[in-house]
């Protein structure tokens, strides 16, 4: 296991003319030993490019990348001792799984008692075992990425195990059994993982910490709760969360925001520099829908079994908010935020209210 350290790594695909032709913007950040770790974003957002300059499959066009304090910026991926998962199946298909499962140790001539007392672990845990003797060339996609997924934990010293979307071509209904499981691996041998994906379900559940991207930049990195409670940029807000946060512009007066002639409470006063576009940002979950408030247009309304997700538009801007599958909703409702859950934005980032 390794500490991982991002040290101003920024990198460019092609030359450099300017701050928009990086693919990834400057990343410092320091990820503890041991640690569960996402990367969440939308797809081209840098996650992939930021993974495999972890591995060294890419040199960063600036920055340092240290493992343990140890400078492994120019090393090759065979010489950082990390084991990496791909998105699509990399197993030999003339092999049979538990050949494809010893490989990674044999190669690295480990004892053939370890080896099998190993392999016999991983293939329990991934419920594999009835198909040890099977040629991998005989099974199905998304067995076949259980037997990567395997290949990848198969070794207990790694530095780290990077995860590049491994569940994409998983069936739906073993997704959250196989997530189950790293965590599970993750706990049982505390390896230090990064997992990468554009499922907010997948990062969240699996995380302890989860760093998001946007357009090459990290915009927060946080723990599923401060993410889901206090987006740091607005981009957070739309992302994590299903519906995800509403955003509203609004002017800023003290402890009051004003918005399109409605007024709203506010828990403590707040400012903004003076040209900022400032913006209010309330969760789903938050907003209750009455007599009272601020008028509420309902365009639809999503029975999802416990409860109902009503869609609208709050000032011309589209809204969202979660009622119980018991609750009424008025014909012409109107909505009220709860105070202490609500975020405020200048030009996208978060802003603090007074103490």
């Amino acid at each position: 296991m390794a500490e991982i350290t991002l040290d101003g790594i920024r990198h460019a695909y092609g030359p450099v003319r300017g701050p928009d032709d990086y693919a990834l913007k400057t990343l410092d950040h320091v990820w503890t030993d041991g640690g569960a770790f996402a990367l969440l974003g939308p797809s081209g957002c840098g996650k992939t490019t930021l993974l495999n300059i972890i591995s060294g499959l890419i040199t960063p066009t600036e920055g340092r990348i240290l493992f343990d304090g140890k400078d492994v910026t120019l090393l090759p991926p065979e010489a950082r001792n990390i084991a990496q998962v791909f998105q699509f199946p990399v197993v030999y298909d003339t092999m049979t799984v538990a050949e494809n499962l010893a490989f990674p140790l044999k190669n690295r001539g480990v004892k053939k008692a370890d080896v099998r007392a190993r392999v016999a672990t991983i293939l329990e845990m991934l419920d594999l075992a009835a198909l040890a003797d099977r040629k991998a060339a005989s099974l199905t996609a998304d067995l076949k990425q259980k037997i990567s997924l395997g290949r990848g934990m198969v070794r207990e010293n790694v530095a780290a195990i990077l995860f590049d979307e491994p569940l994409t071509v998983i069936d739906p209904h073993l997704k959250w059994q196989l997530r189950s499981q790293l965590k599970r691996l993750h706990r049982e041998f505390g390896h230090t993982m990064v997992y990468v994906t554009h499922d907010q379900t997948e990062a969240l559940t699996f995380a302890d910490t989860v760093v998001v991207m946007v357009e090459g930049e990290v915009v927060q990195v946080g723990t599923p709760e401060e993410l889901f409670e206090r987006p740091r940029h607005t981009f957070v807000g739309y992302f994590i969360g299903s519906p995800g946060m509403n955003v509203f512009p609004v002017r800023l007066d003290g402890a009051t925001a004003h918005l399109d002639g409605e007024t709203i409470d506010l828990p403590a006063a707040a400012s903004a520099p003076p040209s900022a576009r400032t913006e209010l940002g309330i969760r789903p979950e938050f907003v209750t829908l009455g007599e009272t408030g601020i008028p509420f247009t309902i365009t639809r309304v999503d029975d999802v079994g416990r409860e109902r997700i009503v869609h609208g538009e709050i000032a011309g801007r589209p809204a969202s908010a979660i009622v119980p599958e018991e609750g009424e909703v008025p014909a012409m409702p109107r909505a009220t935020f709860r105070p202490d859950r609500i975020n405020l934005y200048a030009d996208d980032w978060r802003i603090e209210f007074s103490s």
